[in-house]
């Protein structure tokens, strides 16, 4: 979710009901040399808590250290360690996924981390291994709650299938069965009904991300379904395309530079076009749009091309 989870993103999925947030991963050797750019991924405001700052590295001094600094600066409710990253950068670092290859490794990390941020809680995401050879998530999981960690949330894939083919959630419910700490389950999640159908696995809670990239209004859902058993219907186009520009607008308002902000903008603008009417065409126009001004047109042809049915009492 790097690019993604910045903190307008969740301070919006909160008021749509998520109930902990994480921010994107952060470089464990940024924030321990003082680096500039890294040390803004650490910024967040009250509303957001309970909050974690989630660090990636492959150094256990070193992350330690990051950790405490952290916790010094900005005091987070909890660390998160990032042991599920696949991308390339970072496994090539020694970060993310490739800490699952090597377990002696990974407790070391734990360890250091849980020791040096006490009393503040330490928790880590992994995913179910390296390869469909070598899943080892079971195992991985007693390692960290041995260490001290007090909540792991599992993406039920390995590294190589990166966001291909489908979660393993039986794999996610033998985590949940091997340890006595808090699992989180990760991956496949577009619904309302998938979350309460995965609840049966044995897990105390689930982490989405890719379905609230397009639809942050899933929070709700997921809430009221869970609550009363009924299925919300999306909200009104309108409603959606309101969301939409308050998104951008909060977004620029941060920055200052309107062109700059909306052009990094682009692919959230993307994200929340799926399920959206006439898509493929918003798709078209999110590629080049610059300027609020630019977003409130397509908006306003989009509704205009899209009226909602009315309601008669």
């Amino acid at each position: 979710m790097a690019g993604v989870t910045d903190s307008i993103f969740r301070q919006l999925a909160k008021e749509h009901g998520a109930d902990v947030m994480v921010t994107e991963f952060v470089s464990a050797e940024g924030i321990f040399r003082r680096n500039e750019r890294t040390l803004e991924y650490l910024e967040f405001v009250d509303a957001e808590r309970p909050l974690g700052v989630q660090l990636f590295g492959g150094d256990p001094e070193h992350l330690g250290e990051a950790a405490r600094m952290v916790i010094d600066w900005k005091q987070p409710d909890f660390i998160d360690l990032n042991f599920g990253c696949p991308v390339n950068k970072v496994v090539s670092k020694n970060g993310g996924s490739s800490i699952l290859r090597d377990c002696p490794l990974l407790e070391k990390i734990a360890r250091a981390v849980v020791r040096a941020c006490a009393p503040v809680p330490v928790t880590a995401k992994i995913r179910i291994g390296w390869s469909a050879a070598t899943i080892n998530a079971p195992v991985t999981a007693r390692i960290l709650e041995d260490a001290g960690i007090a909540a792991v949330a599992v993406h039920g894939r390995t590294k190589e299938q990166g966001y291909s083919g489908a979660a393993d959630w039986e794999v996610i419910a033998e985590v949940a069965a091997a340890v006595r700490i808090p699992v989180i389950g990760n991956g496949d999640l577009a619904s309302a009904q998938d979350v309460a159908r995965r609840m049966n696995t044995g897990v105390r809670g689930v982490m989405l991300g890719r379905a609230a990239m397009s639809s942050p209004w899933i929070f709700a859902e997921i809430r009221h379904f869970l609550t009363t058993g009924e299925v919300l219907p999306p909200p009104p186009l309108e409603v959606q395309w309101a969301h939409i520009a308050r998104h951008c607008a909060l977004h620029v308002a941060r920055r200052g530079d309107e062109v700059s902000s909306m052009h990094s903008l682009r692919s959230r603008l993307m994200a929340y076009s799926r399920g959206m009417p006439d898509a493929k065409a918003l798709r078209a126009k999110f590629q080049h749009v610059s300027t609020l001004a630019e977003l409130d047109k397509i908006a306003a042809e989009n509704l205009a091309q899209n009226p909602e049915p009315a309601l008669v009492a």
